[in-house]
């Protein structure tokens, strides 16, 4: 598959498959066309030559509707006009079922959506009042309540903290566990390497190279694609390859956390409790 922007061609020579049953990460430098990929699996771009495939049929060969009960799309970002609650922004996610023998689910999969991206405590509040990382969620929960077999999530974890962004990814295991065919930009290599089943890595617009993370994070293409040395090294309890940025000067040798803090080993340093176990002043 090729796609273009105008004159400009943006991605070349795609042959690239999303499996049920796994999750598969994009991965890339700024600008390798990751998220224009995802945009030509969406049928949001269309492909100058070749085509995009859903259930063996072009996506050309499908109308909106019956498009969205196939595949739903997680954008980059997620704005509102209108101060929408939470819960009637992730029930927008039902709007393609509406008329379905499948509408009386509706409710169902917006309580669970929600509870699986950790919203529901807040479904009453207006979606522009919620942090950044929150309206991610919310995002989320949308996508996920929408109930369609293929899954295209555009860096979904970008404003999460770390344990949101564990969340997001054991989320789109537990997808491709249930069935679904889960694809995933992603920044983070660690997360690409611990979750996706198959990583594509993506440059200047072509597949530099594609398979299971083990096979494909070695040291000498990351460093070509990324411009930047890169040691990879396996994780001593999983075997998931670690990516590390190679660093030359510059950068301070950090002393143990406990020292960072002023902190001795032996606890020589601990602050002063009280009877009952409160900190008291120095």
């Amino acid at each position: 598959m090729h796609v273009r922007l105008g004159e400009r061609e943006v991605l070349a020579g795609i042959d690239l498959a999303a499996r049920a049953g796994e999750v598969l990460a994009l991965v890339g430098p700024n600008g390798a066309g990751k998220s224009t990929l995802l945009a030509a699996l969406a049928a949001d771009l269309p492909a100058a030559s070749g085509s995009v495939r859903i259930d063996g049929r072009p996506v050309d060969g499908w109308g909106a509707a019956e498009l969205a009960l196939r595949r739903s799309v997680l954008p980059q970002s997620a704005g509102l006009s209108f101060p929408f609650p939470v819960a009637e922004v992730v029930r927008m996610g039902r709007a393609p079922w509406a008329g379905t023998g499948l509408a009386d689910a509706d409710e169902e999969a917006v309580a669970e959506a929600m509870a699986a991206t950790e919203v529901t405590r807040f479904a009453d509040r207006p979606f522009p009042d919620l942090s950044g990382g929150e309206r991610a969620r919310v995002a989320l929960a949308r996508v996920l309540a929408q109930r369609a077999p293929l899954l295209l999530l555009d860096e979904p974890t970008a404003a999460l903290d770390l344990r949101h962004q564990e969340l997001v990814l054991r989320i789109c295991r537990e997808r491709a566990a249930a069935g679904d065919a889960v694809v995933v930009v992603l920044h983070d290599l660690g997360l690409a390497a611990a979750y996706a089943d198959r990583a594509a890595v993506l440059h200047g617009g072509r597949i530099a190279a594609a398979g299971p993370p083990a096979e494909v994070f070695g040291d000498g293409l990351l460093t070509r694609v990324y411009r930047q040395p890169v040691e990879v090294l396996a994780h001593p309890r999983t075997g998931a390859p670690l990516v590390l940025p190679v660093r030359d000067g510059g950068v301070p040798d950090h002393p143990p956390a406990q020292a960072a803090q002023g902190i001795e080993p032996d606890g020589n340093n601990s602050p002063a409790r009280n009877a009952d176990g409160d900190l008291t002043p120095a």
